[in-house]
């Protein structure tokens, strides 16, 4: 399949840094990225993994100036849901997905399996670059972003809520990934050079989560987020 441009393409988005430095480095690839894709739980209230409510979400593809596909679903039924969504997708013309992992093989095989099912082509343009220098990246670039989600396996619950600024980033704990990427924390951003304008929101409260034994019955400190 060739990418060109009048190939659009969509985004697995999340709504964290990871997320949108993809975005952004498509984007300067050439990428017509036209949808974000988000999968959020089951009420539809907070997306999945990072708990981003929809009005957050809807002010970051506004800002990107994108189309929004948001689609609930368990973590039972998260795969059938993902590849039905991307089938819409691509019967509208998108023919790329763009995915913000770096280098998780079994993510990556994840994601070109969903892909092949739609007939999409995923492109991660993240994939095994340096951990650190991504991280330096992302700030360099001018993304500002919120922590709202920590593992406490990692991290003490103050580090949820700081803004993921060079202070954070040196302030973790040795071996505490500075990119999050094994899941010890993640991010909303509401600022960056592909937003038209900043994201405005608040942390109205925290909230702790422990997640069922058969998901490793870890807990979670949350960030819960509201417009304003």
């Amino acid at each position: 399949m060739t990418d060109t441009l009048s190939h659009q393409a969509l985004c697995s988005f999340s709504g964290g840094k990871d997320s949108c430095l993809a975005f952004w480095t498509a984007m300067r690839q050439g990428y017509e990225i036209r949808t974000l894709l988000t999968m959020f739980d089951e009420s539809g209230e907070r997306s999945r993994s990072h708990a981003i409510p929809l009005p957050l979400i809807e002010g970051q593809a506004h800002s990107l100036g994108c189309e929004l596909m948001v689609r609930k679903a368990t973590w039972q039924t998260y795969e059938s849901v993902f590849v039905t969504a991307l089938r819409e997708l691509r019967e509208n013309g998108h023919r790329v997905a763009i995915f913000g992992d770096i280098d998780l093989q079994a993510h990556r095989d994840w994601e070109e399996k969903v892909c092949a099912a739609a007939d999409v082509r995923a492109v991660l343009p993240l994939w095994q670059k340096d951990r650190r220098q991504l991280a330096d990246e992302v700030l360099a670039a001018g993304f500002r972003a919120t922590v709202v989600c920590t593992d406490s396996r990692y991290l003490s619950d103050e580090y949820c809520g700081q803004p993921y600024d060079a202070d954070f980033i040196a302030s973790l704990p040795a071996g505490v990934d500075a990119c999050g990427e094994n899941g010890e924390f993640h991010t909303f951003v509401y600022d960056g050079p592909c937003f038209r304008h900043p994201v405005q929101h608040r942390i109205d409260a925290f909230e702790d989560y422990t997640a069922p034994a058969e998901y490793g019955g870890v807990r979670y400190r949350f960030a819960r987020l509201t417009t304003g």
